[in-house]
């Protein structure tokens, strides 16, 4: 899970709803002040994630030229989805959703070529959404997000979290979760405060407003996924490939691996784990847009 330094959106950034033709979506967003915008950026969390994982990269992108907004997927956090029911939440759907995101952004005005990120989960569903239609795309980065099926720990881990989910209201599966979990500060604790109270509390309040069909169903294709690699890299779009130094859901060869697969720009972002987003916000942002850079509109 990642572990987002703060839910409060800082000077710089705002709550966004986004309205596209498959309902609202909870957003961030944040754009330069001082000029127009080189390029717009969608971001897109990943499992049990939300868009508060993006919250310390928006306005360093900002600064370098991009307006970028941050969502909260259908069924995630902020973004309303039926509980109860798997069926919105097929991959397909998803992917329909994030078009619709990015008709949504490309209707909004002049701001550049549109840039697509996904992190895990939220990466694989950026892919099937290019591989529906690449058209409103200038590039795709996928942030900690591999070829196919998680590893095969992570494998069993989201499957005990399924069955959990089928059984158990969402407060004991979280307390159960994170009486497994070894003792992982917040960025901005130190080892003699100890965890952030208030901070605990902003995670938990994210998690029970998931949708558990949600989870369930998008855990399942995190088990599932096959390998799409070559008919990725057929789309033609400029690609990206970033990851930490160390990954416990896809081993970082195997990102290695699929970058040249792809023939993708490829980053490791130093002293990062699978979230790269949340543990170093400031080099992933510098990442992403030295890339875009690279890219501008055609």
């Amino acid at each position: 899970m990642s572990r987002p330094h703060t839910f409060v959106p800082p000077p710089g950034t705002r709550p966004l709803a986004l309205r596209t033709g498959r309902g609202t979506f909870a957003a961030l967003e944040a754009e330069p002040v001082a000029r127009p915008a080189t390029g717009t950026a969608l971001l897109l969390p990943g499992f049990t994630g939300s868009k508060e994982d993006f919250i310390a990269m928006l306005v360093p992108l900002a600064r370098a030229g991009y307006r970028v907004v941050a969502v909260d997927g259908r069924g995630q956090y902020e973004s309303e989805g039926p509980r109860d029911d798997q069926s919105p939440y097929t991959q397909g759907e998803l992917a329909h959703d994030v078009l619709a995101q990015a008709a949504s952004l490309s209707g909004s005005g002049d701001r550049g070529p549109l840039h697509l990120v996904g992190h895990s989960l939220g990466g694989q569903i950026a892919r099937a959404a290019v591989l529906l239609d690449p058209s409103p795309f200038r590039s795709l980065t996928l942030v900690s997000s591999g070829p196919a099926e998680v590893d095969s720990g992570q494998q069993q881990k989201v499957a005990l979290l399924a069955q959990a989910l089928t059984v158990l209201p969402m407060e004991e599966v979280w307390d159960a979760m994170q009486a497994m979990e070894p003792p992982v500060p917040a960025p901005e604790e130190t080892a003699t405060e100890g965890r952030n109270p208030q901070h605990e509390e902003a995670l938990r309040r994210r998690w029970l407003r998931h949708s558990p069909a949600q989870l369930i169903a998008t855990g399942h294709q995190l088990t599932t996924e096959p390998d799409r690699v070559a008919a990725l890299r057929d789309t033609g779009l400029p690609l990206h490939v970033v990851s930490g130094t160390v990954d416990d859901t896809w081993p970082v060869p195997l990102l290695d691996d699929m970058a040249v697969r792809l023939g993708a720009h490829r980053t490791v972002i130093k002293g990062a784990g699978h979230s790269p987003n949340t543990d170093r916000p400031d080099d992933t942002a510098r990442a992403l847009a030295e890339f875009w850079d690279r890219h501008p509109g055609a």
